[in-house]
């Protein structure tokens, strides 16, 4: 399974396991960072593509969330700047074309896909990414109606009128999409496509995982269907994580913050827990 695909799963499934020693972690979604230097913060994660019937806040997070005075995510979103950021960075080269990336047979499989499954084709991709038409694809085996726990934090924050911030950048997520040659992501695509039935056998397990808040079963389950992985390990998590660390340190220093992540970047070595409680910090599962 190549970058494209695992990184799809994680920014669409949310959950990831690469370590050889994998830590058990308390089994809840969400946390509370406590220390001498920062205001009593919390840490919810999230599943970024869920079955619309399958989607909730939880009274515990809600909880955590009214308690809170500022809303981080992965990426701010709600700023005036992102679909700038969107539009610079989703695209192809002037004089670039999506189908110069793959054969004849590649594209028509593609084509028939949209149109079967978002009426579209693949001629509005022409000048896009591969990884736009990755999350076309992926949204449509995902449910006919999905829910975003991101888009919906979004809304109750501007509701409560909360500031939004962001831990990085829409840059910096699509940078590791274009350290892999194009070419190979469309095999990716086709990889997915033709063998669909496990890709979304593998969602639904995870949307499973995610309503039990079991994390020691996601990290069973995703360590032997993706296999180890230590250098996708650091680029698509370890690293982001570890940078996340000091944002997360000065935003709680002076606001008392829900964070928001993928629920993947939670546990582990490399995890956001644990990476938070060896800076100092204090932090507690939530159960009820």
């Amino acid at each position: 399974m190549n970058i494209l695909i695992k990184y799809f799963v994680i920014l669409i499934i949310s959950f990831i396991v690469f370590v050889s020693n994998a830590q058990k972690t308390e089994n809840s979604l969400l946390w509370k960072i406590e220390g001498d230097s920062i205001k009593t913060s919390y840490l919810f994660g999230t599943i970024h593509l869920i079955p619309q019937e399958d989607f909730i806040i939880t009274p515990k997070v809600q909880q955590a969330f009214d308690a809170s005075e500022v809303v981080a995510l992965e990426i701010d979103m709600a700023d005036p700047g992102f679909m700038k950021e969107v539009m610079e960075f989703s695209y192809l080269k002037d004089g670039e074309e999506l189908k110069s990336f793959m054969d004849d047979n590649e594209y028509t499989l593609l084509d028939n896909y949209l149109r079967k499954h978002s009426a579209t084709g693949i001629a509005p991709y022409q000048k896009a990414k591969p990884f736009l038409l990755m999350s076309a694809i992926m949204t449509s085996m995902v449910s006919k109606k999905a829910a975003s726990y991101e888009l919906s934090l979004i809304g109750m924050a501007k509701k409560s009128k909360k500031e939004i911030e962001g831990l990085e950048t829409f840059a910096s997520q699509v940078a590791i999409f274009d350290s892999q040659p194009y070419d190979e992501q469309i095999d990716g695509l086709i990889e997915m496509l033709e063998d669909a039935k496990k890709t979304k056998e593998l969602y639904l397990k995870m949307v499973k995982f995610y309503k039990d808040e079991d994390i020691s079963g996601m990290y069973d389950y995703m360590d032997e269907y993706l296999g180890k992985d230590p250098e996708m390990t650091k680029k698509l998590l370890d690293d982001r994580n570890n940078n996340w660390i000091g944002k997360i340190e000065a935003y709680s220093k002076k606001d008392a913050v829900f964070y928001a992540v993928g629920a993947g970047h939670l546990a582990g070595k490399q995890g956001v827990i644990n990476l938070l409680k060896k800076k100092g910090f204090k932090v507690t599962p939530i159960f009820n």
